[in-house]
């Protein structure tokens, strides 16, 4: 009788300590969902993110390393955390490429003489300029760089590679249908080059059939300067015309000119401000973006919407009177784009200063509608991640996988340091993408600033709970 009195004693301490621990699970998420409704309310209601977006896009414009404009936005992105009276703002030294695109790009194809077809054709970042008077030869069409090897060399050399692979429409990830892709425009020249040919036109990357070109980073590798061959890329409406015709006529010339240099490296600078962690100083937790973007359009969606985003973080947290835990810091990355200059040069000093990183989240994916987040986590770290899941529910932006963050803080990646970033729906984001169709008008306010609160809620609770321990 005795023993099964202790039992039924520890039976029901058993129970009561569940109910408390379950109790205060609840408690806690009330208090983080009641948190995280500041948050939104804060920014659908008093969001300042569109209007700094405004300023960066129509009254800075496209912001390519090296530029004026790349400067300018510097300076305005530093004036307008300084007026959030944070607890420090600086800008952090970075030494970035300086590549420039010249006089506009022109080409077309001849299908007899004196009878062409203009095409729409902007240079690929860091490619070389043709010979003053252009190039004009004939063109060979190929899908992606595995093409190369079977049409040969016999068949390439003295002409211009037409790489016209485009993005998987199957793949419902079209960041996944980028990534596909995307080698034949990066390593495109460097490899057509050792065929013998004289130039390289690239599909551009999107979905979306236009007239819009889309630039974006190329490169030669370590090959011998003298052996690079100018590259560039044609609008998709082209790529189509271009092809049917080379079916129906594969001797014809295709012509084209560009005016492009790569200058020495200058002087720029990444945009840091911080809120000072009231309990752990020494924790930090990032967000950021990369303030660089190229020379068409206006670089809205890339990356203007996300740094605009980044230093809402900051403001909301100010607006609501939220005091954090932890240092919570923004960081307007330089020259992401063509070098990741900035990014690197910031783990470089962070590991230098023996700074403690625990989190950061990074938005370089358009200012459309946020649906989650991507984690470059562990299982333990993954599955605190999921634990939150029912707080963005009512949002809808409870899209949690696991995987991919960001380029910019991809090097301050360490062990037990969480990454992650913010996925909006990708299905319109390469419509702009690298492009003169990149502008203020095609960011829909709401949608940017549900991108804003959804980022403030994240680093809160990372700020709120810290980041759990991995086996």
């Amino acid at each position: 009788m005795r023993n099964s009195y202790k039992l039924k004693n520890r039976i029901d301490l058993a129970v009561c300590l569940v109910l408390l621990a379950f109790g205060s699970a609840v408690r806690a998420q009330t208090g983080d969902a009641e948190q995280i409704e500041k948050f939104f309310d804060a920014a659908l209601t008093n969001g300042k993110a569109y209007g700094w977006l405004n300023h960066l896009s129509n009254q800075i414009g496209g912001r390519l390393s090296g530029s004026i404009q790349a400067e300018q936005a510097v300076e305005y992105t530093k004036a307008q955390m300084d007026s959030l009276a944070l607890d420090r703002v600086w800008l952090q030294p970075v030494m970035v490429p300086k590549w420039v695109r010249g006089t506009p790009e022109f080409a077309f194809y001849e299908t007899d003489p004196g009878i062409t077809t203009n095409v729409p054709i902007t240079a690929l970042g860091g490619s070389v300029a043709t010979p003053p008077k252009g190039i004009k030869a004939g063109i060979v069409e190929v899908q992606g760089i595995k093409g190369l090897e079977a049409l040969g060399k016999s068949k390439i050399a003295g002409n211009i590679v037409f790489f016209n692979k485009p993005m998987d429409a199957a793949q419902i990830n079209t960041f996944n249908a980028y990534s596909d892709a995307v080698s034949q425009r990066y390593s495109g020249a460097e490899e057509a080059a050792k065929f013998g040919a004289v130039g390289v036109i690239v599909r551009s990357l999107t979905h979306k059939l236009s007239d819009f070109p889309h630039t974006g980073v190329m490169a030669y590798g370590d090959g011998p300067v003298a052996d690079r061959i100018p590259a560039a890329a044609i609008s998709t409406n082209a790529a189509e015309l271009l092809s049917t015709t080379l079916k129906l006529r594969p001797d014809i010339q295709f012509y084209f000119k560009q005016n492009c240099k790569q200058l020495p490296d200058v002087p720029s600078h990444n945009v840091i401000g911080e809120i000072k962690g009231s309990q752990y100083p020494d924790e930090i937790i990032l967000v950021g973006a990369h303030l660089d973007s190229w020379d068409l359009g206006d670089g809205a969606h890339d990356d203007g919407a996300g740094c605009v985003q980044a230093m809402e973080v900051l403001r909301l947290m100010k607006e609501i009177g939220y005091a954090p835990k932890r240092t919570i810091r923004a960081v307007l990355f330089m020259n992401e784009e063509n070098g990741l200059r900035g990014g690197t040069e910031y783990a470089k000093q962070a590991r230098a200063k023996g700074e403690k990183h625990i989190f950061a989240l990074e938005s370089d994916a358009g200012g459309f509608t946020p649906r989650g987040f991507s984690f470059d986590a562990g299982t333990a770290h993954f599955n605190q991640v999921l634990a939150w899941k029912p707080l963005f529910e009512p949002y809808f932006i409870h899209s949690f996988v696991q995987g991919g963050s960001g380029a910019d803080i991809g090097p301050l990646k360490e062990e037990g340091m969480v990454l992650a970033g913010l996925r909006p729906d990708s299905q319109r984001y390469f419509d702009h993408h690298h492009s003169d169709n990149d502008t203020f008008e095609h960011v829909n306010k709401r949608e940017l600033e549900l991108g804003a609160a959804a980022m403030a809620a994240l680093v809160y609770l990372y700020d709120a709970h810290g980041v759990v321990s991995q086996p």
